[in-house]
């Protein structure tokens, strides 16, 4: 987990968010419990001689549209920064595809944020479309 959660923070994004607090991190250690216990989501990593070098999550969604048809949508896709270029990224991602197909999946869905062209290009050159609008609505903790 500790190099997983590197890549994670390993980017101008995330640390513009600042130091990560005592608080932050045992809720962190706490989804990830939540899910390695639920079989409707994976964490992968990628390993090079023993070194964790990619990481993402993958959650399946059974859904009541497209005739009650499962997705997969992938979160937290990571490639280790001196890692990135040798197409690691594309073969972590043709994985998260192949566990889709595995699990039924007709629909592999994404979200990435506005600021990341590079990644934006990335998805595309792998066949996903920005048909959808995404929107978020941060909740307050603890109501």
């Amino acid at each position: 987990m500790p190099a997983v959660l590197a890549m994670l923070s390993d980017d101008d994004i995330a640390r513009s968010r600042g130091p990560v607090s005592e608080e932050a991190d045992e809720a962190v250690w706490r989804a990830f419990e939540q899910i390695d216990a639920d079989p409707n989501n994976e964490l992968i990593v990628g390993e090079e001689a023993g070194e964790v070098v990619a990481t993402c999550q993958l959650t399946f969604t059974p859904g009541l549209s497209r005739g009650g048809a499962s997705r997969m949508t992938i979160e937290a896709v990571r490639v280790r920064a001196d890692r990135r270029g040798g197409g690691r990224g594309r073969a972590l991602m043709e994985f998260a595809l192949g566990r889709a197909r595995d699990r039924g999946c007709v629909l592999a869905q994404l979200t990435t944020d506005k600021r990341r062209g590079d990644a934006q290009r990335f998805y595309a050159s792998l066949g996903f479309v920005a048909s959808h609008e995404g929107m978020k609505l941060g909740l307050p903790v603890g109501r």
